[in-house]
């Protein structure tokens, strides 16, 4: 190779240089970035002053990172939290029950007359719910009343005990006249006592006649079944003409208050208190919150599972909810 070619070849490297990307008269700073970084990022919109530290390639701007749907809506300004609602707990799974399931039957065996209520009916503290067959004790009734009213035993004891009274005077009048002897005064002594102790009797008997009416009513009356709650008619068992012995005639369960029970884990034990507010929300569509109340905190923990039980009544006013449904309760406070 020549001198010449050589010549020539180094002219054409610095021609196509660094110094080949910046015209001569760029003696500024941006024509250092130039020569500096790579042609992708002098793109428009990439240029960076020297020193500034440069945004990785992945990463987005910072408009894309939020969601169009997060942004605020102009004039548009976001609720606050309640202090009622920083103070309320977490909402926690609970199961709504009757305060009180009752098994109506029959005091005594028997036939039944007649059953008054049926499935689903609202009952009141002490409706009726049944009849039994009572003829036998209607007539039991009717006889003590009939003895307890009779005055012939007590009128005949008197006419006794006032003979015996006059006759004995009779006797001690003699008796000083020296007429009786004292054998037949002591024997009109004698009567007149026994007279007197009939008319006690006749008397006594009175009064165990009056109750011998208490006695036959309250036999009738367990003929009678009468609702010991207020509530609702859960099952009927029993019908008119079957006889009645162990087996209930009706079940009933009283829902106001309902009984609201959930189980907690043992690390809420303490923090919750007999008497504290909640608010539970029936699994129903459109039943919205009710207030309930704290009625009783296991003392006991399981130790099987960690966790204790906690009861809340729920008032329920006009039988508005059933019971049976699956709820959510926050504890207030």
């Amino acid at each position: 190779m020549t001198l010449k070619s050589h010549a020539s070849m180094r002219t054409h490297h610095r021609a196509d240089g660094p110094r080949a990307r910046c015209p001569r008269a760029a003696t500024t700073i941006a024509c250092a970035a130039a020569l500096l970084l790579p042609p992708a990022l002098l793109l428009p919109g990439h240029a960076q002053t020297p020193g500034a530290a440069r945004p990785p390639a992945s990463a987005a701007p910072a408009s894309a990172a939020t969601p169009a749907s997060a942004a605020t809506p102009p004039g548009t300004a976001q609720r606050a939290p309640s202090a009622a609602d920083a103070r309320r707990s977490e909402p926690v799974g609970c199961l709504i029950e009757p305060s009180v399931v009752v098994d109506v039957g029959s005091p005594v065996i028997g036939v039944i007359e007649r059953v008054q209520v049926e499935r689903g009916d609202i009952v009141r503290k002490g409706q009726v719910i049944a009849q039994l067959d009572a003829k036998v004790e209607r007539a039991a009734v009717a006889v003590a009343v009939a003895r307890a009213q009779s005055e012939a035993e007590v009128a005949s004891a008197v006419q006794a005990q006032e003979f015996a009274r006059r006759k004995q005077e009779r006797n001690e009048s003699l008796y000083r006249q020296n007429y009786i002897s004292n054998q037949a005064l002591d024997q009109a002594a004698t009567e007149s006592r026994l007279a007197d102790a009939k008319f006690s009797q006749a008397q006594e008997q009175r009064v165990m006649a009056a109750q011998e009416v208490k006695l036959a009513r309250a036999q009738l009356a367990q003929r009678t079944i009468y609702s010991p709650v207020s509530g609702v008619v859960v099952e009927r068992y029993l019908s008119s003409g079957e006889r009645v012995e162990e087996k209930p005639i009706v079940r009933l369960a009283a829902i106001d208050p309902l009984r609201v029970e959930l189980i907690l884990p043992s690390t809420q034990f303490g923090r919750i208190r007999v008497g504290q507010s909640a608010r539970v929300q029936p699994d129903l569509p459109g039943a919205g919150e009710h207030p309930a109340r704290v009625s009783v905190v296991d003392r006991v923990v399981d130790p099987a599972s960690n966790t204790f039980r906690v009861r809340l009544e729920l008032p329920n006013s006009g039988f508005g909810l059933p019971s049976g449904l699956r709820c959510k309760v926050a504890f207030d406070g």
